[in-house]
């Protein structure tokens, strides 16, 4: 059987992975989309591509729109930030949770841990999740700065070309 490394070192020869990034706000734009920018830089220096971004508000017809218009782009992996949480207004992990053909609890799971150290109990607020949707990854992270550096510092970046070298292994 091969190891977790083994499988890291095939997927870094596999060239860049393929990112869509969307913020979900009803008050952002391209200028103040503070996460949008810090998610374009981490990845683009990491040698990965963004291939689309948007902004789209907690609407739920509107994500599953921006969802279906993604699985159009080459993105291997679709990260939204923001709407997780339990406010009235809150709709992203309803909209994305229902579409997930397989999911990734250990991702919420050790998100939430990892949040803990920083926000104490409050953490357990985050609805974060991720999955497999035809064949591509998503993840959702709630939107404050700090949970998008913690989602993609700590989980995601590390391990993104790994886990899109999952997909088609």
């Amino acid at each position: 059987m091969e190891s977790v490394q083994q499988h890291r070192q095939q997927a870094s020869s596999r060239g860049p992975v393929r990112v869509a990034l969307v913020t979900v706000s009803d008050t952002r734009t391209p200028e103040t989309d503070k996460n949008g920018q810090w998610l374009r830089q981490q990845i683009e220096a990491g040698g990965h591509e963004v291939v689309a971004y948007r902004i789209v508000t907690d609407e739920p017809a509107q994500l599953h729109v921006v969802l279906d218009d993604l699985f159009a782009t080459s993105a291997q992996v679709l990260l939204f930030n923001g709407g997780t949480g339990i406010a009235p207004r809150d709709n992203t992990y309803d909209a994305l949770a229902g579409r997930l053909e397989k999911t990734l609890p250990g991702f919420g799971e050790i998100f939430r841990m990892l949040s803990y150290e920083q926000v104490g109990p409050a953490a357990m607020l985050s609805r974060s999740i991720a999955g497999v949707v035809q064949g591509r990854l998503v993840f959702s992270t709630p939107g404050s700065h700090a949970a998008v550096q913690l989602a993609w510092t700590k989980l995601i970046g590390p391990e993104l070309e790994h886990l899109a070298f999952e997909l088609v292994r």
